[in-house]
């Protein structure tokens, strides 16, 4: 029988986002990729004398995160077109600069976001954007979990020129990474405004043909529902309604404007909702309903939407905004509370993503994606409520060691399968660029 090559301990354990879970002074052990025992740590390394562990005398050992909705390689334009309407951003400053893209600056600047992305305790992400081919080679070769899909909308791309390129683009893609590990590819519409009916179809057919996530952008703010409403005498959530386009493999990025009806349309289809907060909040775009999402029986999960919109990837960061906003929008401190907001992070973004048989908890069997948060700091001492702490205190560089797919992909917060300084110093020449065009 194999023998576990890695212990993972600390003071606590989180296995789930619950504090009726906490258990002390215990350890994972980790065989190849996946956790293949629980239990206290002297009694692991006893067992084991063989297995590298890697301890934390204050340390608190949980699943990672798992951010369900961004545009990594947007960390090139991370604050390039700041305090402007989601449309004025998008069409005038985004879209233009986009244009300018190439393989190699989506490339690198994706490098640049899974950094942060470790760095702050994310494991797993799910992204759609440009040149994705590039952003699944960058998440390759940090050794993170990815889900990635082309986005796809009427016009012609900087990616793959005309639409029709694009469906080859996006197979190509599917057949290559069909058995991976770590890359899951997925059918991205772009959003109800930027894809015609018939585009919204075909793609629907490509997720069912291929069993994959269905992600778009929806509902995003009043602009895209008042020219879905114009154009088609619907509301965007209306309008997947009629296509048949709504299921449980369709992740929604954003859900900020509806209706009691289309929460309950949402929730009665299966929709994963990626709340990304933050990223809504900057450009005024509104506060998803997400305590009536969660009342109807929605799922929901976290994203940080990209850096050019957030303008970070920080997770712990996006947790600390979602419980606080919406107690202060309710006026009840009871909403969101702190079980909840995590769940939404670590379970409910692997469910969001179909991958809760594998990740979003710390049980025998699943991947062994975890971080160590070293809680032996002021801002974290004293400790009551580990996920009170992890969502109202705890910070994105509170994150001490990260480990996916059972590889120590951070230690001592020293990058093990990256090069950092390499990486910032690519992005600033990229900066220069984008700049001087």
């Amino acid at each position: 029988m194999e023998q576990p090559d890695l212990i993972i301990s600390g003071e606590y354990l989180l296995p789930a986002a619950s504090q009726s879970s906490v258990l002390h002074n215990h350890g994972v052990a980790v065989t190849g990729n996946a956790i293949t025992e629980i239990a206290p740590t002297g009694l692991l390394t006893g067992k084991y004398p063989q297995a590298e562990h890697l301890h934390t005398p204050h340390g608190l050992v949980m699943p990672g995160l798992v951010n369900t909705h961004t545009h990594a390689a947007m960390a090139c334009f991370r604050g390039i077109a700041d305090d402007l309407p989601l449309m004025t951003w998008l069409q005038d400053h985004i879209f233009p600069a986009e244009a300018k893209l190439t393989p190699e600056i989506v490339y690198h600047s994706t490098l640049l976001s899974i950094a942060e992305m470790i760095k702050s305790g994310t494991t797993s992400f799910c992204d759609m954007y440009l040149f994705t081919k590039e952003v699944a080679k960058a998440a390759q070769t940090a050794g993170m979990r990815c889900w990635v899909g082309e986005v796809l909308y009427d016009f012609p791309s900087p990616c793959y020129g005309p639409l029709e390129n694009g469906f080859s683009y996006i197979q190509e893609m599917f057949d290559h990474y069909r058995d991976d590990q770590l890359i899951t590819v997925t059918a991205d519409p772009h959003s109800v405004y930027t894809c015609s009916p018939q585009l919204l179809e075909r793609l629907g057919e490509v997720a069912a043909k291929e069993n994959s996530i269905y992600h778009i952008h929806l509902s995003e703010n009043q602009s895209e529902v008042d020219t879905c409403t114009e154009r088609y005498g619907k509301s965007p959530v209306r309008h997947l309604q009629s296509l048949n386009l709504l299921g449980p493999n369709v992740l929604a990025a954003h859900c900020v404007k509806l209706d009691d009806e289309e929460i309950e349309i949402l929730a009665s289809n299966e929709v994963k909702i990626s709340h990304c907060l933050e990223s809504n909040m900057k450009l005024a775009s509104g506060t998803a309903p997400v305590v009536e999402l969660l009342n109807s029986g929605a799922h929901l999960s976290l994203g940080t939407d990209g850096s050019a919109s957030n303008n970070d990837v920080d997770m712990f960061g996006e947790m600390n905004s979602v419980a606080k906003i919406h107690k202060a929008i309710h006026s009840d401190p009871t909403v969101m509370d702190a079980e909840t907001t995590l769940t939404a992070a670590t379970i409910g973004g692997a469910i969001a993503l179909n991958a809760d048989q594998n990740i979003g908890t710390l049980e025998v069997g699943k991947k062994a994606d975890c971080i160590v948060i070293d809680l032996d700091q002021p801002h974290l001492t004293p400790c009551y409520n580990i996920p009170s702490h992890m969502v109202y205190a705890a910070r994105g560089g509170d994150v001490l060691h990260s480990v996916i797919n059972g590889k120590v992909v951070m230690r001592d917060r020293k990058l093990t399968t990256l090069d950092e300084e390499k990486i910032l110093a690519k992005a600033a020449a990229i900066a220069q660029v984008i700049k001087s065009t």
